[in-house]
């Protein structure tokens, strides 16, 4: 993450902790402790335990979107890609006007990194010539001709390899 980003984080968590704190509700005291706790772990470069923190505070304040953003900086930061868009995009559902939780959440589009989508086809249909796609019983054959195909790719690069 850039400079920016580094001071938003240091606004945001300094805002959340001031005595006359703005935040977005009203927050329960275990919940802002843990949320305290988390921060500090954070700040310390000690995002496992930040996680674990966080974690716990976004438990006993579901809709605590402060605490939302950085348990998804500190999935982030320990390697768990997937929960920490999952926070980051709650976060941005449950403040659709906090700008830290756009910008953390869009920082994820520009480091290129997406969320594999499970619906599309694993393959491109224009791979193939349309009569030949449009025979019926090649149609549901078509996914088990690829694999296979791969396969083989495969067995005969591993054969290469091995005779060098």
């Amino acid at each position: 993450m850039n400079d920016y980003g580094m001071v938003l984080q240091q606004d945001l968590a300094d805002r959340c902790t001031a005595v006359s704190s703005g935040l977005s509700q009203a927050v329960p005291v275990e919940a802002m402790e843990c949320f305290r706790e988390g921060l500090q772990h954070f700040q310390a470069g000690n995002p496992g335990a930040a996680l674990s923190a966080f974690s716990r505070s976004v438990l006993q304040a579901p809709e605590f979107g402060e605490a939302h953003i950085f348990l998804g900086l500190a999935n982030a930061l320990t390697s768990n890609i997937y929960p920490a868009f999952d926070h980051l995009e709650r976060a941005v559902e449950l403040q659709p006007d906090s700008f830290a939780a756009h910008f953390t959440l869009g920082a994820r589009e520009r480091n290129g990194i997406a969320r594999p989508w499970f619906n599309k086809p694993w393959f491109n249909k224009s791979w193939f010539p349309s009569s030949w796609l449009n025979k019926p019983r090649l149609t549901k054959q078509l996914p088990a001709i690829v694999v296979g195909g791969s396969g083989l790719v495969a067995a005969v690069i591993a054969l290469i390899v091995h005779t060098r």
